[in-house]
Order: structure tokens, then sequence, then C-alpha cells
């Protein structure tokens, strides 16, 4: 994964994740971690496309944050986290999706849609609160007004 090719904010929710992974003692950065990220962003527009797809995104939150403080803690490794291979996989999944449409950066919506191929306890935690493909494709489409993400 080049982490390069992220936009600007993709990587800012990149190194805020990392940081919760720290600051929770965890050894993995794990997608509950990226996605808590996105939605903390000021900013960012992962929460107000979640809601225009029909998210609870407080919901959504909040199980994030259960799910955070459950992982287990590791304690002595000075501050090394790695990116867990579920995370990993979806990255590469999200690059594809940036792919498909033509992107020349990796922009969070694409993390937001490689979600629905997650099996795991993210992308369960996506649908348990509303998620849907068809309906955060629709939302992203009205965003973006048909265009590609071209620059960081």
């Amino acid at each position: 994964m080049r982490f390069d090719k992220f936009t600007t904010k993709f990587q800012q929710a990149f190194a805020d994740a990392q940081s919760m992974a720290v600051g929770n003692d965890h050894s993995y950065i794990e997608p509950q971690h990226l996605l808590a990220a996105l939605l903390n962003q000021e900013d960012g527009t992962t929460s107000s496309l979640l809601s225009r797809a029909g998210v609870n995104v407080g919901g959504l939150l909040a199980a994030l944050k259960q799910g955070i403080a459950r992982m287990p803690k590791v304690e002595g490794t000075g501050g090394e986290v790695t990116v867990s291979r579920e995370l990993g996989n979806l990255l590469n999944l999200t690059d594809k999706e940036a792919q498909k449409r033509g992107d020349q950066f990796i922009a969070s919506e694409m993390f937001l849609l490689a979600l629905f191929g997650d099996k795991g306890e993210t992308g369960r935690l996506m649908k348990q609160h509303g998620a849907g493909r068809q309906p955060l494709e629709q939302a992203i489409g009205a965003v973006r007004g048909g265009e590609g993400v071209q620059s960081q």
C-alpha cells in the first residue's frame, strides 16, 4: 500500500488511527481505529457522507469506541504499532475501489466502500448501523458530482 497515494485527509486520519492505537496500548492499527478516526475528523466528510447514506453515525461511533476499548492491550512495546492484516487487506480493497473510478489519489470514501467487503467486526458494525453499499455510492456520487480525485 502506498501511503503517498492517500489524500491529505486520509493520511491525517491514518495518523490519528495510529495515535489511537498507541494511546490504547494496542499492537496493531485495526479498521476500527481508522473508521473512528475518520468519523472524528473535524472537517472531514465521512460523517456527513454516512449520514446522507442513512447510517446512524452516533450509534456507529459509540459501537466503534466500545470495540476499541475491548481490544487486547500490550505493554512494553515502546509504542510500536503496525497495520493489522485485516486493515492491510482493506487498504488494498480501498486502492482497488479508487482505481475502478480512475482516481489518482485514494480518498477516505473509498475506504468506506471497501468496508462492505469486510467480513470482520468493522464491516458488521457498519451494516448493523444502517450502511448499505448502494446508498453510500449514491451519496459519494452526489458529493463528488461525477468528478474523480485528481489531487491530494
